[in-house]
């Protein structure tokens, strides 16, 4: 599976596209993949370059504007897709608006700007975003980012809109309480208790605009994780701990001991993995989870990445097809060519519905990751557009390399995604 199907729209012509050419061309093209009509496409697109403002103008054959932390490469958008068994794929774009602005407070200031936007547009409430304000968009914050957006692309063109705020805004030493407070804040007072023991809580994120059971979601880092650690984390009704130990095993592949004498339990030594625990207006219980594998730093290459993918959706009787489509709507390369197109992949339990496997998918706009062999170190490849951008003096490719050990740098404006 060195090549993947059906080229798809014809890819821009190497160092002439810029940011907006690329991610356009890439959300059209999966558009067609999952089977989005093209008024549909045009209109979301349309949204996406909006909000990406001048930046989308941008030429590749330039380093990236700022070290985005949403992406290895610090390109400012990714794409996933969403799978279950009783369902077409569902498309999303996930944005950080202000990517341009080194300052977090101007971020913000931005992001909100552009959510302020989709909200006169579609017609729905920013309430619940509004009373956080000063918990997450202060006017002096720190941390990798201000506010991220997601957009669940339906047909109709009325999306799902999530909205992603970093409780280190404070500082990291208050993000504990800034993540109690939001959650407080919005009638969930006893939510912070049911979560698990947390080494970080890198997002909370909130369901806005047109969904079924609007939710507030918090994100939860978990550095060497097992797969005992994983089921042992899980309060939502429905997920079922031989799947959750089937997923973390398929996701992350052969793993090394986790003691010095080749003794103990496996586990995730290198990027982290991610929970997410979902409340649900009137649960004090969590209402869904999820489980995110960093599966990039834990393959050679994207080849066995959709390998592990493929198995995994057919598992849990979902079609691959989709998936392996969608890759070539990103990119042209072959799969052992790079590692990291598939960034992370996830099991998601929600209340009364199939489970689900997301596959993050990177839109790999200024580098892309040499493959690797585990544990060794890992090198970059420039992206065909953009050679000149290893020699930007930004370093981005420094960033872009995996943390090998246990400690990881977990808030720097310029540290990779968890």
């Amino acid at each position: 599976m060195t090549s993947l199907p059906e080229a798809g729209i014809p890819a821009d012509e190497p160092g002439k596209a810029t940011l907006g050419d690329h991610v356009l061309g890439q959300l059209q093209r999966l558009g067609a993949a999952v089977g989005l009509s093209q008024a549909d496409t045009a209109l979301y697109g349309q949204v996406l370059l909006d909000s990406l403002a001048d930046s989308a103008r941008r030429p590749l054959s330039l380093p990236p504007a700022s070290p985005s932390f949403l992406s290895d490469d610090h390109t400012p958008v990714e794409f996933s897709l969403a799978c279950t068994s009783d369902a077409a794929p569902a498309l999303r774009v996930l944005v950080e608006p202000g990517w341009t602005h080194e300052d977090m407070g101007d971020s913000g200031r931005a992001g909100l700007e552009a959510i302020h936007a989709m909200a006169a547009r579609w017609n729905f409430s920013t309430d619940q975003l509004d009373a956080l304000h000063d918990l997450f968009l202060p006017a002096t914050a720190e941390g990798p980012l201000s506010l991220w957006y997601a957009l669940d692309l339906r047909a109709g063109g009325v999306p799902g809109v999530k909205v992603y705020l970093n409780p280190s805004a404070a500082g990291p030493e208050h993000a504990a309480h800034t993540v109690q407070e939001a959650l407080r804040r919005l009638g969930y007072d006893k939510a912070f208790a049911q979560l698990p023991p947390a080494a970080g809580y890198p997002f909370l994120a909130l369901d806005l605009g047109s969904w079924e059971s609007p939710r507030v979601k918090v994100y939860v880092k978990h550095p060497r994780m097992s797969a005992d650690d994983a089921c042992a984390l899980s309060h939502a009704s429905g997920a079922a701990a031989a799947d959750i130990r089937h997923f973390f095993h398929a996701a992350a592949g052969p793993l090394p001991p986790s003691g010095q004498q080749g003794e103990g339990a496996p586990r995730l030594l290198r990027r982290s993995a991610l929970t997410c625990h979902s409340f649900t207006e009137g649960d004090s219980d969590p209402s869904g989870f999820t489980l995110h594998i960093p599966v990039r730093d834990y393959v050679r290459d994207d080849e066995e990445a959709l390998d592990r993918a493929t198995a995994l959706l057919t598992r849990f009787g979902m079609d691959p097809t989709v998936l392996r489509r969608s890759l070539r709507a990103l990119t042209q390369r072959q799969l052992t060519d790079g590692v990291g197109l598939i960034a992370y992949l996830a099991l998601v339990y929600e209340r009364n519905r199939q489970p689900r496997i997301t596959a993050y998918l990177s839109s790999e706009a200024y580098l892309t990751r040499a493959p690797t062999e585990q544990y060794a170190q890992v090198g970059l490849l420039a992206a065909q557009r953009t050679q000149s951008a290893l020699n930007s003096g930004r370093k981005a490719a420094d960033h872009a390399i995996p943390h090998t050990a246990p400690k990881e740098v977990s808030w720097s404006r310029t540290a990779s995604k968890l």
